[in-house]
């Protein structure tokens, strides 16, 4: 497989930009204080029989849980491919059948996922087929709908469904979500997951971000007092950025190079251009305050 490819498959331009990890977030630590919840955060797994990918993800796993979290947040393309023209359902079903044997071993962690847009399987024979589009991916993630909230421990989550024309969110959901934000009391930390990047460096470099950035950025802007931080995968980079006081971390992917060596762009094994395989760990104080760690691996 060119796995190249796959990032140029979903609306992204080829770049051999320069990009310098952000393996840590510009906030100062605060200093010995407990968070309220440490979250980790993973995206892109890509999932797939070759590779040795699942018997490497599930050390990946391991590692996580040993980092003290108190869930997990998926930020999609959990499998390697069902967008594509020619993957059959054999294939389909294969692949969500790696991710569930994987996700089992963490067991009983939460797991908060969002929709990616290799996830779907767009060439069922119908839109009637149970297998056909969002609905089925949103049954074997476990999640409540293709988007939605919870709270915990002070702080709220919502994840978004970018999956939609020219990636954002249709009319519905960006209504949903200017009422879900305004029903939170005025101060309540809220940290917001989309698949693709909202803000940040990377969608300069590579492309892949909303399209609806500057709407959904001037709705952040209107609830500064609530959204602390999103986050993003999808392109496979390191970014940690900061506008209007919200921090935009796009981190990276589990899967690194596609759980592949890589190519003559890459800067290590594995590594997509400059980035490392690896995941987030997420510390959220009951201030708001974030700090946002990048952890490269090398299973």
């Amino acid at each position: 497989m060119n796995r190249r490819s796959i990032i140029k498959s979903g609306g992204l331009l080829a770049a051999a930009s320069l990009l310098t990890p952000a393996m840590k977030s510009a906030a100062a630590p605060a200093a010995k204080r407990k968070p309220a919840l440490t979250v980790a955060h993973i995206t892109d797994v890509h999932i797939c029989a070759e590779e040795n990918a699942p018997e490497r993800f599930i050390k990946c796993l391991a590692a996580v849980k040993k980092q003290g979290v108190d869930f997990i947040l998926n930020g999609g393309d959990s499998i390697m491919d069902a967008s594509y023209d020619n993957v059959p359902r054999e294939q389909v079903t294969k692949l969500w059948g790696i991710w569930d044997r994987c996700i089992e071993t963490i067991r009983p962690f939460e797991v908060h996922s969002c929709l990616g847009n290799h996830d779907m399987w767009w060439k069922a024979p119908s839109k009637e087929d149970n297998m056909y589009g969002k609905p089925y991916v949103v049954k074997r993630l476990n999640i409540p709908a293709r988007y939605y909230s919870f709270t915990k421990k002070g702080w709220h989550f919502i994840i978004l469904d970018g999956n939609n024309e020219h990636i954002s969110l249709d009319a519905e959901q960006f209504s949903w979500l200017e009422n879900d934000l305004q029903q939170l009391a005025p101060g309540t930390p809220t940290l917001v997951m989309s698949h693709f990047p909202i803000l940040g460096v990377t969608p300069t470099l590579v492309g892949g971000g909303h399209s609806d950035h500057v709407k959904l950025k001037n709705l952040f802007y209107k609830h500064k007092d609530k959204v602390k931080i999103c986050l993003s995968g999808h392109n496979h980079l390191s970014d940690n950025a900061v506008y209007n006081g919200i921090r935009y971390c796009c981190n990276g992917a589990m899967s690194g190079f596609w759980w592949g060596a890589g190519d003559k762009d890459s800067a290590g094994k594995g590594y997509y251009f400059e980035t490392p395989p690896g995941y987030a760990i997420l510390r959220l104080y009951e201030d708001g305050q974030v700090e946002n760690e990048y952890i490269p691996h090398d299973y």
